[in-house]
């Protein structure tokens, strides 16, 4: 898909401009609610709707040296964080906008990077202040007593809509007189326990279990506490103990006379709700998929008592397009598909276990492991002619079918790919073959079944093969997707692993709910990792800019002396632009925040207009510099709910109402990410272009050079 993009000012720098024409794009993905974008293939005439960045610029025309930069960037991110890439690709815009006004008042490049970097580097300190630490959010994971147990292996026809005693399901009981009604602890998209519809499962009724996460919690504020943060260094030069100009975070609240306090989280339920961000139905999934970690590790190791750490490479997703949203689901086992042609074999075996063995790489006539070296100077002589192509390969599936004949094998997992005339071979000697299994998922298996995964069907002996395996369907075989296959489900008693059952009558919707289902794994993901969480709803954000004001505001009363010491080993030239610029380009990096709140605001309808959110929160601005301490007027706000800065719209009943999070590390590198790209764009003066290309380009730009 190609960009529809401005006209671009040739007279201006023609980098920052791209960038800006990139970050426009993706403005709706900004905040809780966004507008998805058709991705539409010119060719096949196929469209797809996306709802994420990364998605976003796979589909754009990013021929431009500036486009790959900020492709890369946005890549790192998500590779690393899975998040923030949306943040990122806005702050790129809006910074863009800032260095171009910057470049048209004169400021040198060199100030432009100076001040910049730092008033970025100096927001990362003032912001440790609104971080949430997280303590012990498992310990009241229930608000009644409850029993956890495993049942026998007894596969039946739909384990996740209807009540199977599968093995591997987690059974609650709430009522101790009454022990023979367990809920089978699947978990839909409201949170709860998934039960049978009723045209699935006519013949039981089970009672619906009440929500038994506990209430959000009210809070109060604790003791005071900052610490220094981790990420101080800059990008471009290390600032020197005597600046004076940019205090640090301890010495600027000590120059305003007032100590921050900070709120804790307690409560799982409540840090879920608070990273939803607005998508509550992908976060009920997320929570519930951490939620069944947790217990089964609980059974599995009842002394257990290190702290529980969320385990993201045993969490998979399967799609399946054509069923409605509420059939989504979140289970032990591994949900795959298999081809119609597997029916009957699954109706006849999936009553009993199975005996497996997983094969790490391909299961093939011609594969041969990575660092596999074919021996040379030996020469295979055979008395008959040589032997076709078709035959070696009918006698390596002969081979592999007598190996799996002796150990009883009924059941191969392959990571790789599968010879198709093994699988038919297989499927008459009732043996069924699944390949392109995740490696996490052998790993599972491997550690619930016993058996040892290895690289060749030759290498299988008895200690290799595992057993207690049960395979059983999904969904009704009479429930045939588009591509004619099935989904089925693997367990195996104690296997550590979930998969997310994801559901849509829509296939083009089916992409954007896994990335927002993942979007939600992360935020948990990172915000457990990390122990701590940021104040959300744009809290952090408007503290950077309340901050950036005041020191623009500290450098203009200060004048020529605030630099002092600044830059010790820098020519006076440099010393007197910062002191003249300062004020000028921390504004500007503060109008990149006020851009990113009024967006969001927008983005939310919470007001009509740019102008209007603009002015709310300069309103709001203007009053934590007047309190003396933003930090503060921020937390106060917070505990008020209703005052309309963070919450606009929300009722006043603060039972109702939960705080918003945000994860930290993952926000503050998209934060540098981003203005790392517009400086690097910012200070490179020219991009050469090479090839046959050139012929085509207009007589003004025939030198080959495009200046930026």
């Amino acid at each position: 898909m190609e960009m529809a993009c401005r006209v671009i000012n040739r007279r201006r720098h023609l980098g920052l401009q791209q960038l800006l024409s990139f970050a426009q794009t993706g403005r709706s993905f900004l905040g809780p609610v966004k507008a998805t974008k058709f991705i539409t293939d010119a060719e096949c005439h196929e469209s797809v709707l996306i709802s994420s960045t990364v998605r976003l610029l796979e589909g754009l025309d990013l021929t431009c040296a500036v486009g790959h930069l900020l492709n890369e960037a946005v890549q790192a991110q998500n590779d690393t964080y899975k998040i923030g890439t949306s943040t990122l690709l806005f702050l790129v815009g809006a910074w863009s906008r800032a260095v171009e006004d910057c470049l048209h008042l004169g400021i040198p490049t060199t100030v432009i990077v100076s001040v910049m970097s730092e008033g970025l580097n100096s927001c990362i300190e003032a912001v440790v202040s609104l971080q949430v630490p997280i303590h012990n959010v498992f310990d009241h994971m229930d608000n009644t007593s409850t029993v956890y147990k495993l049942e026998t292996v007894n596969a039946t026809l739909c384990p996740f809509l209807q009540d199977p005693s599968g093995s591997g399901w987690l059974q609650e009981k709430h009522d101790f007189k009454d022990a023979t009604s367990p809920l089978l602890s699947t978990y839909s998209l409201s949170g709860r326990r998934a039960e049978s519809p009723k045209f699935f499962k006519p013949q039981n009724n089970l009672e619906t279990e009440k929500n038994t996460l506990q209430a959000l919690k009210n809070n109060l504020y604790t003791d005071s506490f900052c610490k220094k943060s981790a990420l101080t260094h800059s990008r471009h030069f290390n600032r020197t103990d005597n600046s004076h100009w940019i205090s640090r975070h301890d010495r600027f609240l000590e120059q305003l006379g007032s100590t921050p306090k900070i709120l804790r989280c307690n409560d799982f339920g409540e840090l879920a709700v608070g990273l939803s961000h607005g998508d509550h139905s992908s976060m009920a999934l997320a929570k519930a998929a951490v939620r069944l970690q947790w217990q089964s590790l609980c059974l599995q190791q009842a002394n257990w008592m290190a702290p529980f750490m969320f385990d993201i490479s045993r969490l998979l997703t399967c799609c399946i397009p054509g069923l409605p949203e509420t059939f989504s689901r979140v289970g032990l086992g591994y949900v795959t598909f298999v081809t119609m042609s597997s029916i009957t074999l699954i109706k006849e075996l999936q009553d009993q276990p199975f005996r497996v063995i997983l094969i790490e790489g391909d299961l093939t006539e011609s594969y041969r492991h990575l660092g596999f070296n074919k021996s040379v100077n030996i020469k295979t002589k055979l008395d008959s002619e040589e032997l076709s192509e078709d035959s070696a390969e009918e006698l390596w599936t002969n081979h592999v079918l007598q190996v799996l004949i002796q150990f009883n094998v009924t059941l191969i997992l392959v990571q790789g790919s599968v010879s198709e005339h093994l699988t038919e071979k297989c499927m008459h000697s009732k043996r069924l073959v699944i390949g392109a299994v995740n490696g996490s998922v052998l790993q599972a298996f491997a550690e619930a079944t016993r058996a040892v995964p290895v690289a060749y069907v030759t290498q299988v002996n008895e200690d290799c093969v595992g057993s207690g395996v049960s395979v059983t369907f999904w969904m009704s075989p009479h429930d045939i997707n588009r591509s004619n296959r099935i989904a089925i489900l693997l367990t195996a008693e104690g296997i550590n692993l979930i998969t997310a059952v994801l559901t849509s009558p829509a296939s083009a919707q089916m992409e954007t709910k896994e990335d927002r289902f993942w979007s939600c794994v992360y935020r948990l993901y990172h915000a457990l990792k990390e122990e701590k969480v940021f104040l959300g709803g744009g809290a952090v954000e408007f503290l950077c800019l309340s901050h950036l004001q005041i020191l623009a505001e500290q450098s203009l009363s200060r004048g020529n002396h605030a630099c002092l010491g600044w830059l010790p080993d820098s020519s006076s030239w440099m010393a007197s632009s910062l002191s003249v610029y300062r004020p000028t380009v921390l504004k500007c990096l503060a109008g990149g925040w006020h851009e990113f709140l009024s967006a969001i605001m927008c983005n939310t309808a919470t007001h009509p207009s740019a102008v209007e959110a603009r002015t709310f929160i300069q309103q709001h601005v203007q009053n934590a510099i007047d309190s003396g301490s933003p930090s503060s007027y921020i937390l106060s706000e917070y505990s008020k709910l209703s005052s309309g800065v963070f919450h606009s719209g929300i009722s006043d009943n603060l039972e109702l109402v939960p705080r918003v999070y945000d994860t930290v590390t993952p926000k503050i590198e998209a934060w540098r990410r981003a203005l790392d790209v517009v400086l690097l764009v910012l200070q490179t003066d020219s991009e050469i272009i090479t090839g046959l290309v050139h012929t085509e380009m207009n007589s003004q730009e025939l030198d080959g050079v495009l200046f930026l």
